[in-house]
């Protein structure tokens, strides 16, 4: 087969057709790439996607904070962190000087009524759809993708990645158990939204390529939720969003953190198109969803970070190895770390990962 561009690749991936070799995609830590710059490996103004010829771009255009008008409150600092009061009126400690997932310190929405009184009204004001949307960077990016015939993905946040980040997740879980009413109406408000904001951004700019929507439902070795809370709750935004996406013929990744194997068929029949990132640590194994699901659905990632983070290239060999093969048996799979590459794996180690992948990948 003639070599295919980025672009060609990942819709034949999604559709699980023949290709020339396994496309390839990464996520990179913010520290990873400030690191290689200042290593000389990268330019400041290229992308670790342009300069290693990865076959797809994201952006995340949308701002789903509640309140757009309120002040961050920098309630505390020290050396490492700062413990700030954010626009959904949760107070979370960050790190200072390295991204990770904040700690949950305290939320103002902590059942149905806060979020009626502090957060849903926000959430209809329409005139402020537009300030919630980055089209100039949409734009600038999709314009990017399309010169390197690489495939434009739209990315974002899902109705779980909105809804814990205004009451916290022990919240949330509670009332998906004590008052589901609640966070049905959570769901519906955010896809609504979503859905919203889509339209406004698609109808000015055009449409991307694929929808990306980030959802991590799991942790170690366990989901948040039953299969069957999944789909009284969740499953309906999902669907919603993903039949949005679908009806103007476009199809969706879904990048889940976390064990969430027995969630899959859920999200399946909502119609996830392609499962990133199967998270090894976690108790996901790329070869068994493999097995389970490849004849339903595309897959990326599932490639242990671990193993890169040794900088020994032998391991990273190993590793490929054991997964690549049975992984590409048959098409629909895409190459992938599972999680994203942190400062600890060097550059020569991720091009190695990346060119040994490249060459065993080919078909």
């Amino acid at each position: 087969m003639a070599e295919l561009t980025g672009k060609e690749r990942m819709l034949r991936l999604l559709d699980r057709r023949p290709l020339d070799r396994i496309p390839v995609f990464e996520h990179f830590w913010p520290e990873t790439v400030a690191k290689w710059r200042t290593e000389g490996r990268l330019t400041q103004d290229e992308s670790p996607e342009e300069h290693f010829g990865l076959d797809m771009q994201l952006l995340w255009p949308f701002n789903l904070v509640a309140d757009l008008d309120f002040e961050w409150q920098h309630v505390e600092e020290t050396e490492e962190t700062k413990l700030v009061r954010d626009g959904n009126g949760a107070l979370l400690r960050w790190w200072k000087n390295k991204s990770g997932t904040p700690e949950h310190v305290d939320f103002a929405v902590k059942e149905r009524k806060d979020w009626e009184d502090m957060i849903r009204p926000h959430l209809f004001k329409k005139a402020n759809n537009g300030r919630r949307i980055k089209f100039e960077r949409y734009r600038e990016l999709k314009a990017k993708a399309a010169a390197r015939n690489v495939l434009f993905g739209w990315s974002g946040i899902n109705v779980f990645e909105c809804m814990h980040p205004v009451c916290g997740h022990e919240n949330l879980l509670v009332g998906m158990a004590l008052d589901p009413d609640w966070v049905t109406d959570m769901c519906n408000v955010y896809s609504d939204l979503i859905i919203s904001l889509m339209e406004e951004l698609f109808a000015r700019e055009g449409k991307p390529d694929v929808i990306w929507f980030y959802e991590d439902l799991g942790f170690k070795e366990k989901p948040f939720m039953s299969p069957a809370m999944y789909k009284a709750l969740i499953f309906p935004g999902h669907k919603k969003t993903f039949d949005y996406a679908h009806s103007l013929g476009l199809k969706v990744f879904v990048h889940i953190c976390g064990y969430v194997e027995p969630l899959i068929p859920g999200l399946i029949e909502a119609g996830m198109d392609c499962l990133q990132a199967m998270e090894v640590k976690a108790g996901m194994d790329l070869l068994r969803l493999k097995k389970n699901f490849g004849d339903r659905i595309a897959l990326m990632g599932g490639m242990d970070i671990r193993a890169l983070e040794t900088n020994d290239n032998s391991k990273v060999m190993a590793e490929l190895k054991a997964k690549l093969p049975g992984a590409m048996a048959g098409g629909g799979y895409c190459l992938h770390t599972d999680h994203s590459i942190p400062p600890s794996v060097e550059y020569e180690t991720y091009k190695y990962f990346l060119q040994a992948g490249r060459q065993m990948g080919k078909y």
